[in-house]
């Protein structure tokens, strides 16, 4: 596609102007301004949200209406433009639909799963079990505040205790807390949680934790309420719960690092090791190469499921050949790739997609939730550095292919949409009611910012971009105005250099200068300036 009037920075004198108008028609907003540094100019994007305010009847409104909703956004999220206009515009949709979900309380702000009252909420209509989703994806807001207040509510907002229903799901809290972090930086506000940390780590332990060191939980708890190897009463040994309590041990060890806590770092280091050996001896299947559920009974589940690949959302398998053949599933029509996404069970088990419709079934439906997660773990798996792969390119095609297979679900009566979940041959949204209407129970931008573009979050002042875009795909992408360790970044891909005329490749800016290059796609490293 030929786009000579590409989006490009407006003059200084303009782009002054408009910061005037903005100022004069909408509500200030403390948060740092990337507007010195733009390559992308914001108003070349605003049809994306015209669009998704127009969609339909705005029938709920939180903190910020769909009136304000593109000046909110034009202060607060990364801009982002690529040839494929499926991506874009969900990109945008997505988090318009995000900021659906701000609700001011006179505690702070929460994020909310559903827009309409549900009666397994809390306070504010607030359910945890995917908070840890709702910090990872708003972690590239560029005001602090939202998530702040989210954080201390769920850990301190019940007079100074944790709120009595966080722990009504499986949840990897702390884990998500750091990786919130590993962009913001915020030291002084990620050490004063860590007494907080620590004790949740401990209640779990005390609620969850069997003798054998293992965590138990029901299916329903994981919000999987009737999946294949799961039981709403049975106390079954899951890779999800014990994944979680992994990255959160290992999420505190390298808090207390931080705080100088070396004794505490060493004790949750040792509780990581213990949960990961234990994992690959008691949840992994040598025949099926895959983790699975062991039930009470002593026995592995018989069912492979999505949930097989939460061990690598936290980096917590070994490098090996047997645990990587687990990835040959998703591409693997028989496993799980469908046409409208990754099922949540595999499809030649004989109970897949058993257990009824609309009473949220995982067992075997697409479940935007379960694809996140496998598409996070998917994206560690190919940009660790212990990864031994000799087939990089051809699992960045598959990872590529799911995310834009996700990307096109992500629709209803040729208008963007998101909900609980969806038929893997049609594409049909299941429980489509006025409550699962712009669920926000999963991710996509952090999908695309960390995977797609392949911007590494790290503790250290080293930027690391991994794209996992394969080469000959798109010749040229831009993700501009990032908000990462106080600096703003924009990362470039530009094939031939016509389109944004800083040269041919891959580049890397931190405050409008730029600090990276390389003519391929690729790794590329800088040092923070």
């Amino acid at each position: 596609m030929n786009e000579t009037a590409n989006h490009a920075k407006p003059t200084h004198a303009s782009r002054r102007q408009s910061v005037l108008v903005f100022l004069s028609a909408c509500f200030a907003f403390s948060v740092v301004s990337a507007s010195d540094f733009n390559v992308l100019h914001p108003a070349a994007f605003a049809h994306h949200v015209e669009r998704c305010n127009a969609m339909a009847p705005e029938l709920v409104t939180n903190h910020i209406s769909n009136a304000h909703a593109w000046p909110w956004l034009q202060q607060n999220i990364p801009l982002f433009e690529c040839p494929d206009r499926d991506v874009e515009e969900i990109y945008y949709f997505r988090w318009w639909s995000y900021r659906k979900h701000l609700v001011k309380t006179p505690g702070g702000y929460v994020v909310t799963e559903f827009l309409t009252p549900v009666s397994h909420a809390g306070p504010f209509n607030t359910v945890s079990c995917a908070a840890g989703l709702h910090l990872v994806e708003g972690r590239w807001l560029r005001d602090a505040q939202y998530l702040d207040d989210y954080t201390r509510f769920w850990l301190r907002g019940n007079d100074g205790k944790p709120q009595p229903h966080f722990h009504k799901f499986s949840s990897w809290f702390p884990a998500a807390v750091y990786d919130r972090y590993l962009v913001d930086g915020d030291k002084k506000f990620i050490l004063d949680l860590l007494p907080n940390l620590v004790a949740d780590y401990r209640a779990w332990e005390a609620e969850h934790q069997t003798t054998s060191g293992l965590f138990w939980q029901y299916d329903v708890r994981d919000a999987m309420e009737e999946s294949i190897s799961g039981s709403r009463t049975n106390k079954n040994l899951r890779p999800t719960i014990n994944s979680y309590m992994f990255g959160n041990a290992r999420a505190i060890a390298e808090i207390a690092r931080l705080a100088k806590q070396p004794a505490l770092a060493s004790e949750f280091d040792a509780k990581a090791a213990t949960l990961k050996r234990l994992v690959e001896e008691k949840l992994w299947d040598a025949d099926a190469q895959f983790f699975k559920v062991r039930h009470q009974n002593g026995q592995l589940s018989d069912a492979r499921e999505a949930l097989g690949f939460i061990p690598w959302m936290f980096g917590l398998p070994d490098f090996q050949p047997a645990y990587a053949a687990a990835f040959a599933q998703l591409a693997d029509p028989r496993g799980f790739s469908a046409p409208f996404g990754i099922t949540t069970a595999e499809r030649r088990h004989p109970r897949f997609r058993s257990h009824g419709i609309g009473t949220c079934e995982w067992d075997g439906a697409i479940w935007p939730f379960a694809t996140s997660q496998t598409l996070s773990a998917f994206a560690n798996y190919l940009c660790s550095e212990s990864n031994p792969s000799s087939n990089h390119q051809l699992s960045t095609i598959n990872y590529f292919s799911a995310f834009l297979t996700y990307t096109r679900s992500q629709h209803a009566n040729d208008q963007p949409f998101i909900g609980e979940y969806l038929d893997e041959t049609t594409g049909d949204w299941i429980n489509r009611n006025g409550r699962s209407a712009y669920y926000n129970h999963s991710t996509y931008a952090d999908l695309l910012i960390t995977g797609i573009v392949g911007l590494r979050p790290r503790a250290d002042d080293v930027i690391e971009i991994s794209p996992l875009l394969p080469p000959e795909t798109w010749s040229w992408f831009c993700l501009d105005g990032v908000k990462y360790h106080g600096r703003m970044l924009t990362v470039i891909w530009d094939q031939d250099g016509s389109r944004y005329h800083r040269g041919r490749g891959l580049v890397l800016l931190a405050n409008g200068r730029e600090i990276a290059r390389a003519e391929a796609l690729g790794k590329l490293t800088a040092k923070l300036p």
